[in-house]
């Protein structure tokens, strides 16, 4: 509902703190903390006392797993979800990796250390709700990938990658048991080098949660410009919200507001990039509205505000 997204929205503006990492790991280039993976970024987030939910909604526990995209909108998120519905909330992203690195089973050919697999957060917190974010990296970097990318083999590597949902989905389903999780597919915004990949790979999340009975976030709707979904843009006009805090309407002459620093144009964060992987320093439009979208879908499913 466009209501549950403006209160969204101003919830986030007013204590913004989104989450950004390496320029390397945009498009044609691994992230440069990849070559040596760094310690679990694991966060434990405890709900917050106030405001809350209304007293019939049991607060869910939600689980973040994904790559760079994750990593800059991990502290936005779990603020947002604790606000709404005062969610238990883990993030454990890794910048640089794709779906087959959070699988059991890859062992020193995956970026993410065992202790942060899907099915093994699964079995530890028993969430309500894992959300899935991943860009679909592209390039073959992440060992796991056996060097499929989509330039050199474009089917092949959407094959696997379709395997892969499916057997990240059988592994979440296997570590719930008689509580599986529902997972959340995080639909992704333009690829600004090759429209059509992302539109492929999000159309593999959508079958698969069609297939599995999960859910869909299309987060990537919320950064691109009305009517142009697979475009890639830099701006996107400025929200009600947007437009009432100068710090997100980043060009209110134009009536616009910015998603990408000019030398990044994958990631949200509007800060100066860093070798390690952070969350995000400062306000940023993009951290704003992807991870609105996606607390958005995970609040109206567990019965919060909306």
């Amino acid at each position: 509902m466009r209501r549950a997204w403006t209160v969204t929205v101003a919830a986030l503006a007013a204590g913004l703190l989104g989450a950004c990492t390496d320029p390397s790991s945009a498009p044609g280039a691994p992230p440069m903390s990849a070559a040596a993976p760094r310690p679990s970024a694991t966060t434990h987030q405890r709900p917050a006392a106030s405001p809350a939910p209304s007293p019939s909604v049991e607060p869910p526990t939600v689980l973040y797993l994904g790559d760079s995209l994750a990593v800059e909108a991990q502290e936005v998120l779990g603020r947002e979800l604790r606000r709404q519905v005062r969610a238990r909330y883990t993030a454990a992203p890794h910048s640089g990796t794709t779906l087959c690195d959070y699988l059991e089973g890859t062992g020193g050919r995956s970026l993410v250390p065992p202790r942060d697999k899907a099915a093994t957060l699964v079995r530890a917190l028993r969430p309500d709700y894992v959300v899935l974010q991943f860009w679909g990296n592209a390039w073959g970097y992440t060992p796991c990938m056996d060097g499929i990318t989509h330039d050199a083999a474009p089917e092949r590597y959407l094959e696997r990658y379709a395997a892969d949902a499916r057997r990240l989905t059988e592994q979440i389903a296997e570590a719930g048991g008689d509580r599986r999780p529902r997972i959340v597919w995080v639909l992704q915004g333009p690829d600004p080098l090759v429209p059509d990949r992302v539109r492929r790979v999000n159309g593999i999340y959508e079958r698969r949660a069609a297939a599995s009975g999960d859910l869909v976030a299309d987060a990537g709707r919320a950064v691109t410009a009305p009517g142009a979904r697979h475009a890639w843009t830099r701006y996107v006009p400025c929200g009600a919200v947007e437009r009432a805090h100068p710090d997100l309407c980043t060009d209110p002459a134009r009536g616009r507001t910015v998603l990408h620093r000019a030398d990044d144009p994958l990631h949200f964060c509007l800060a100066p990039t860093t070798s390690a992987p952070r969350p995000c320093p400062v306000p940023s439009p993009g951290v704003l509205r992807t991870a609105g979208e996606i607390a958005r879908v995970v609040t109206e499913d567990a019965g919060g505000p909306g």
